[in-house]
């Protein structure tokens, strides 16, 4: 479905884009045709900055402090929005309209099998970029497709959990690794909580709203109103759904995560909603939300906390870390 609507909306979008060339030509007599097409699609790319600008206010609205070794510069910040609004306009233009894909098997693989749930909205093409690091890597890799696009986070479970057996049966092994961006960190946490830990070795969450996000009330859909952030600035709290999740837990399960959090993520906000009591919290800086599968930073992480699952080593030994990194990207 996210492939027809965004496909779909790529045409809108040339269309818009052509029409305003048209208009131009007309109303302000632009005889130049290379003029005339690049003011119409400025116009779009404009609109679609104006939308990116404008998360990045609302998620300022409700931030959490930023600690002052993680503060941006003014050029730094701009870095961020350049790499954000690339990132989105790539995956929603693009890699989700063109590059969905099922599975990634790697000959001679190294570590274990992964399974990538994206997040609110989108597909597995949304994982084109970290698709590529994991292949480069040698790491074995399959998505699904989150759809009704906007149903309860629960009714996902059933979709995980059919993809899960599925990798077990296909690779020969009896874990896997989850690895989920944004809303998708949750579709893990329902799993675990209806079908348990047995099949899952590891989940790495990239800005997972664990606590809720503010911008969620400002979505669409089931799944945008069990992620919600009630509150102002520095006095809120997540609203009853992800607290009935939060007391489903125990310590064996949080153990299993490893999230993976930007103090600048213009969806997550308050940031440090991504922080999960328990499990392994690693904090960034100067990446956006959408920019965190692209983020070679990121893709590095995820790649080493693969390797070091498979050696069987604790994820947070740096020293095995860089080793992992080292070997698979040689």
């Amino acid at each position: 479905m996210i492939t027809r609507i965004t496909r779909m909306l790529l045409l809108a979008q040339v269309a818009i884009a052509a029409a305003l060339c048209a208009a131009m030509a007309k109303i302000w007599h632009i005889d130049n045709l290379a003029l005339s097409i690049a003011s119409g699609f400025g116009l779009v790319v404009a609109a679609r900055l104006l939308i990116n600008a404008n998360n990045f206010f609302i998620s300022w609205i409700y931030r959490s402090e930023t600690p002052a070794a993680f503060r941006l510069g003014r050029r730094a910040a701009l870095r961020m929005f350049r790499d954000e609004f690339k990132a989105s306009m790539t995956s929603s233009s693009w890699t989700m309209a063109f590059h969905a894909f099922k599975k990634r098997p790697a000959s001679n693989p190294a570590g274990l099998p992964v399974l990538l749930i994206h997040g609110y909205g989108c597909n597995s093409g949304y994982w084109h970029s970290m698709s590529q690091a994991l292949a480069r890597a040698r790491i074995t890799h399959y998505a699904i497709d989150l759809e009704p696009v906007f149903a309860g986070i629960e009714e996902f479970v059933p979709l995980v959990h059919e993809a899960v057996e599925a990798v077990c049966r296909e690779t020969g092994h009896a874990k896997i690794i989850l690895v989920a961006h944004s809303m998708g960190g949750l579709v893990a946490r329902a799993y675990l909580r209806e079908r348990g830990s047995s099949r899952i070795a590891k989940v790495i969450t990239l800005g997972t709203p664990h606590q809720g996000t503010a911008l969620a009330n400002f979505g669409t859909g089931s799944n945008s109103k069990q992620m919600c952030w009630r509150g102002k600035r520095g006095n809120g709290s997540a609203c009853e759904w992800l607290r009935e999740l939060d007391r489903a837990e125990d310590r064996a399960t949080r153990a299993l995560f490893v999230s993976l959090y930007s103090h600048h993520d213009n969806i997550v906000s308050p940031q440090t909603s991504s922080c999960l009591a328990g499990a392994v919290n690693i904090e960034f800086h100067g990446i956006g939300h959408v920019a965190l599968a692209s983020s070679p930073v990121i893709q590095q992480r995820v790649v080493a906390e693969i390797l070091a699952t498979d050696l069987q080593r604790p994820a947070q030994d740096n020293s095995v870390i860089a080793a992992a990194v080292s070997t698979a990207y040689r």
